[in-house]
């Protein structure tokens, strides 16, 4: 992209499965400079090794910052000449987060207003921040978290516009297939040491998106935002008991086990609810939900309001289209992880 030309990019949480992915996008583009911000020192150093064994003439763009979210002094640090930030630094886990909801407090909402913060006072141009679907009618301690960071991300987006040329937006997602702790490696490994697939709910549905859509869906809110913007990308879904199928077809069946659902899970996931839905755009491939900007005076919405605050029905994965067994065996081959655990069968 132009504007990326001779930029820098910081990239919080720049080692995870989305960051990694990011980075592979823009490295050997004209960007100038790539920051890794992140707080495993081991993850850094893996990928600072992979950088110069197989990209040696772009490795030296990209620089590695120890820090963490929720440390504003160590985010404050990385920012001097930023132009741009993907902040995708977070914890995801639902069952983790349900035992330890302050963690995902601390990382997902404070966190996040941290890297917005810095940002602003830096002079950043552009914030792109990661949310998820269960951000959406949240039911466990890791989708209310991000639900929060969503209206952070919205309330530190009018200040930013107040004060100045920062502008912050929000992309929200599916399950992105085969990133740490999702279900597909781990169905993959139990086909491999021989055991039964295990299932939580074969109803259950999900969206399924690769990383490169994930990557694609930040780029386009970066292109296209307004403040405070939520972006949502228009997603395949499956059932879980159709995803679990298309694994077993190709890496082989040794069975299923029905184990019942986990803490804190849904039966389906809503990328956009009702209310989302009435101020929404159709931008083709993309929604683009507008920030609701009205003010604080509260006096004027006795006189005047809405008269309707919700459309008749949410995004979900239950009315998305669902793939079946052999659209799902397609749709999962376009991860890199799927292909490279096909070769070493």
């Amino acid at each position: 992209m132009a504007a990326f030309k001779n930029s820098t990019l910081l990239i919080t949480g720049g080692t995870g499965s989305f960051g990694h992915t990011v980075l592979k996008h823009f490295l050997m583009t004209d960007i100038g400079e790539i920051r890794i911000f992140s707080r495993d020192e081991k993850k850094q150093d893996d990928l600072r090794h992979e950088l110069q064994k197989d990209y040696s003439d772009y490795a030296s763009k990209v620089k590695f910052y120890i820090g963490d979210v929720r440390n504003p002094q160590s985010v404050r640090d990385a920012m001097p000449g930023v132009d741009f930030i993907f902040h995708a630094a977070a914890l995801k886990q639902v069952p983790s987060c349900e035992f330890f909801p302050m963690e995902a407090v601390h990382t997902n909402v404070e966190g996040t207003n941290n890297v917005l913060h810095a940002a602003i006072e830096a002079g950043v141009k552009r914030v792109v921040c990661l949310s998820t679907d269960k951000a959406a009618y949240p039911i466990n301690a890791m989708g209310t978290s991000k639900a929060m960071m969503e209206h952070v991300v919205r309330a530190n987006a009018r200040v930013a516009a107040e004060r100045g040329d920062t502008v912050i937006c929000c992309t929200r997602y599916g399950n992105v297939m085969c990133s740490r702790g999702s279900v597909i490696p781990l169905f993959i490994g139990q086909i491999k040491a021989g055991n039964p697939i295990t299932i939580t709910n074969p109803d259950m549905t999900r969206f399924l998106m690769n990383l490169d859509e994930a990557v694609d869906l930040v780029q386009f809110a970066f292109e296209h935002a307004n403040p405070g913007d939520l972006f949502i990308q228009k997603s395949d879904a499956s059932t879980i008991g159709v995803l679990a199928e298309a694994v077993r077809k190709l890496f082989g069946n040794t069975g299923t086990r029905v184990i019942g659902t986990r803490h804190g899970e849904k039966l389906y996931e809503t990328l956009m609810t009702k209310e989302e839905k009435l101020r929404s755009e159709d931008m083709g491939h993309y929604y683009r939900v507008s920030a609701d900007n009205r003010d604080l005076n509260y006096d004027k919405y006795f006189i005047s309001g809405q008269v309707r605050t919700e459309s008749d029905e949410a995004y979900t994965s239950h009315n998305a289209e669902l793939l079946n067994v052999d659209e799902t065996v397609e749709k999962i081959l376009s991860t890199d992880y799927v292909q490279e655990a096909l070769k070493s069968s």
